[in-house]
Formats: structure tokens, sequence, C-alpha cells
């Protein structure tokens, strides 16, 4: 359990400091990503890209 927790949250720190390059290929957008305003600053969290990257390449590992 702990492993995944681990995963998820490193996948959304990479996710979020890749956001501006995501978002020209339309991922970031997507229903569940959140931007949220805090202190000044916009905080993206994306939850939604994180799943669907996170299948991706769990059906690309079963695959290979």
């Amino acid at each position: 359990m702990i492993k995944w927790l681990l995963v998820v949250v490193v996948a959304i720190v990479v996710l979020s400091l890749a956001g501006p390059f995501l978002s020209r290929y339309g991922l970031g957008r997507l229903p569940g990503d959140l931007t949220v305003k805090f202190r000044g600053k916009l905080v993206y969290i994306p939850i939604t890209t994180t799943l669907i990257l996170s299948l991706a390449l769990t059906l690309l590992g079963r695959l290979i």
C-alpha cells in the first residue's frame, strides 16, 4: 500500500512540473484535474491525467 501511495505522489509531482509541456498535447485540461490558486501562485494537481498516463504505461508494460 505504501509503495502505491509513493508512486502516485511521485507521479503527481512529476506531472505538476511537466504541466506546461503536457498542456500543448491536450493533457492537463481533463475533467478532474485541479488548478488551485494558493498564496498568489497557481498549483496544478493532475489527478485524471495521472490516472490515464498510469493506465497507459501499465498496458504498455504488460504488452512488452
